[in-house]
């Protein structure tokens, strides 16, 4: 027979450690903080060593708390993904994905009928959203990150490197202040993305150009925006080569200088780690990391 403290004190002490309050871990498992507080003596009592020490507005752990929580929260993960892998549908074909909107619209939206077309029995629940997720609290099975790749707690998984790259709409190129080489840029209206200001600083410097001052600026809240104004003929942008190579085949936007920025950051696929995945997130995952990697020009392959 096993001797174990009482199990649920133990998920109420897990809850009231990693907030670091009785009233917090009350909000969380829907019980007053006083009996969080009656759970803790129980366990305390149980232990024989104190595990919090409590003051009139907080609470912070001993080292034996601290001690003893790491080891706790590694028996509840290993249980949760224990029961994750028994109750997954591992032969579900619809898979929930988040994407940012500029990959959204730009990206993967065009090349949605290819997917379609090789896995016709795979569903794809598809999220705009800008933010990161937290996998335990969220039913979204994978998401494309953007970002330098460093994320705890993640499985991550490269797919392309973001290269910047001036466009303009070609109405710019035909009118009277022509774009012949980076220093006529001063002629033109530069259209930023507000978070990431830097990009044209930098893209002028690896030019050649040590400064410059614009005839005007617009600033976008994000390169969908911006990529958008520029294609209004609203000035000239920044975007990301592979994710306007739609609009540069098209002719709809312009490359006036083949001149690429690294922004050191790159697009990521992701998902909970050491989770089983499912036939449709395996599907998803091979054509995403297909499509992305094995086409370096990041166009979309014509129809055979």
């Amino acid at each position: 027979m096993r001797h174990l403290p009482p199990l649920n004190a133990l998920r109420v002490f897990e809850s009231a450690a990693r907030h670091r309050s009785f009233a917090a871990a009350g909000k969380e498992l829907f019980v007053t903080s006083s009996a969080v507080s009656h759970q803790m003596k129980t366990l305390e009592e149980y232990l024989g060593l104190s595990l919090f020490n409590r003051s009139r507005r907080t609470v912070t752990l001993t080292p034996a708390g601290e001690q003893y929580l790491t080891s706790v929260r590694h028996a509840f993960d290993e249980i949760e993904m224990a029961t994750q892998r028994l109750t997954a549908n591992q032969e579900s074909n619809v898979v929930k994905i988040s994407v940012a909107p500029n990959f959204l619209t730009r990206w993967l939206m065009p090349r949605m009928a290819r997917f379609q077309a090789l896995y016709p029995d795979v569903e794809l629940e598809i999220n705009a959203s800008m933010g990161l997720l937290d996998f335990d609290r969220t039913s979204t099975d994978m998401a494309v990150y953007f970002g330098s790749g460093e994320w705890d707690d993640i499985e991550v998984h490269f797919l392309r490197k973001v290269m910047l790259v001036p466009v303009c709409s070609p109405r710019l190129l035909d009118g009277e202040l022509p774009l012949e080489k980076p220093e006529d840029l001063a002629k033109h209206t530069l259209i930023y993305v507000s978070k990431r200001k830097w990009e044209w600083e930098n893209w002028l410097q690896q030019s050649g150009v040590d400064f410059i001052s614009a005839r005007g600026s617009l600033q976008m809240s994000s390169g969908q925006l911006a990529t958008a104004a520029a294609q209004e003929g609203l000035g000239v942008a920044l975007a990301d080569s592979t994710l306007t190579s739609r609009e540069i085949k098209s002719g709809k936007l312009v490359v006036p200088f083949d001149i690429q920025l690294d922004t050191h950051r790159a697009f990521y696929l992701v998902y909970r780690k050491q989770r089983p995945l499912t036939i449709g997130m395996k599907a998803f995952k091979e054509w995403l990391m297909s499509e992305m990697q094995g086409n370096e020009s990041g166009e979309i392959p014509e129809e055979t």
